[in-house]
């Protein structure tokens, strides 16, 4: 074959391939998630790539002969969620963009350059994108559940999912790293499964390592933007708070959450006066950000709290030492939404 031709035809694949991948995310920001500058974004890079798909490189294609069309892949035939989705087209785009930016160079060097800067175009809209996913499917998990020591942790973790939970911390004090890291990365992988976010307690380094969505920090843990340096811009952040000092300072610092409790005098933190339903109340009326009530939490009280203004709580007994996780989780969510 001419080697023009071949090079033609490599760049005209890759135009429909990254035109094709910006147009999937752009109907997403515009009717997913209704972010008009995120869709025109899309749009505008999408027409910059259109005006490099001139007639001399449709004119190569030989769709009928091209042995690439009857190549797939089993993960190419299902998307699991939105996100994956998402990711799946964010990458075809940067994998073609590169194409074009390297055989660019043998045919228009100004076109080479344009997918290059288009290129680190995308790589910060991922960025962006991800960062919004994870913080919308915060604000829309009415339940979170912090783990407690029991020989089922992955058989109650997984039942609770299997209810509904869409947000897991796994908190274990007085850990060896070593198995605190194999707990993290198979739970990791199994609220993934479910859809589900994933928050590492106390530990920035183990939650990077093993993909988790976020950590969750206590009062005398690292500082937030100590946290954030280890986990970029776009990891969940969540802190303990007990006062509207605490909260005031949290949210200052930029956490992305805030725990406020506890509400009700609990074994989990033997040593913490009950903030109370009063801090509640004032979470209610002034924290610009997601929180969750905690701290004692069950069945029997979350209507009460429920009552003093809270939309969302974290439960940690509630949860680990029901007969039935997953009906106790769907009873409690059941409660939440109502």
């Amino acid at each position: 074959m001419n080697k023009n031709l071949a090079i033609y035809r490599i760049l005209d694949a890759n135009l429909d391939r990254v035109r094709e991948g910006l147009r999937v995310i752009e109907e997403w920001c515009r009717l997913g998630l209704e972010n008009s500058d995120w869709a025109e974004q899309c749009k505008q890079m999408r027409q910059e790539i259109a005006q490099w798909h001139t007639l001399e490189l449709r004119m190569a294609r030989d769709t009928p002969n091209d042995p690439g069309t009857s190549l797939s892949h089993p993960q190419e035939e299902k998307r699991e969620n939105i996100e994956h989705l998402l990711q799946a087209n964010l990458c075809r785009v940067q994998e073609g963009l590169r194409v074009l930016e390297e055989y660019g160079k043998l045919y228009d060097s100004h076109m080479a350059h344009a997918c290059k800067k288009i290129r680190y175009q995308v790589y910060t809209l991922e960025s962006e994108l991800l960062q919004a996913s994870r913080y919308q499917k915060l604000k829309d998990s009415a339940l979170y559940l912090v783990t407690a020591s029991t020989e089922n942790l992955f058989k109650i973790v997984e039942s609770a999912l299997q209810g509904g939970l869409t947000l897991v911390q796994y908190r274990k004090k007085n850990i060896d790293d070593l198995v605190c890291l194999e707990m993290c990365q198979k739970l990791s992988e199994l609220c993934h499964k479910y859809d589900a976010l994933f928050i590492v307690n106390d530990r920035a380094d183990i939650a990077l390592e093993v993909g988790a969505d976020g950590v969750h920090l206590g009062q005398q843990d690292i500082p937030i933007a100590l946290a954030r340096q280890i986990l970029g811009p776009n990891k969940i952040i969540g802190r303990s708070t007990t006062n509207p000092q605490e909260m005031a300072k949290a949210i200052a610092e930029g956490a992305d959450y805030i725990g406020v409790g506890p509400v009700y005098a609990t074994p989990t933190k033997p040593d913490k006066q009950p903030a109370g339903l009063d801090y509640v109340k004032y979470a209610a009326e002034n924290s610009p950000i997601p929180w969750f009530a905690i701290g004692g939490i069950d069945e029997h009280n979350v209507t009460e709290v429920r009552e003093a203004g809270a939309t969302q709580m974290a439960v940690v007994r509630a949860i680990m030492g029901a007969d039935d996780p997953q009906k106790t989780t769907e009873k409690l969510l059941k409660k939440l939404k109502e």
